[in-house]
């Protein structure tokens, strides 16, 4: 720390002191936070291949489609849907 950011310190109110602020608690409000939001944590495979949230969305929107598709594909070809009168 040089002179200057120390005297900084210094300059804080005694409010704001980290030793009046108790001891911190991991995780407190994580279920709450859970509850309220749509982030979900990516294996570190996936956040390799996937750098950004756009192409994250792009490649599960492309899987839904592909997955939409051969669902109707295999639904109605072949006879293995409800039979026809």
């Amino acid at each position: 720390m040089n002179e200057e950011s120390t005297n900084k310190v210094d300059d804080v109110r005694e409010e704001y002191r980290r030793d009046t602020l108790g001891q911190g608690v991991r995780g407190k409000y994580f279920a709450r936070y859970s509850r309220g939001t749509n982030l979900v944590l990516l294996d570190d495979r996936v956040a390799k291949a996937f750098p950004t949230a756009e192409a994250v969305n792009e490649a599960l929107l492309e899987l839904i489609e592909l997955a939409t598709r051969t669902t109707r594909i295999e639904s109605g070809a072949g006879g293995h849907g409800k039979a026809r009168r």
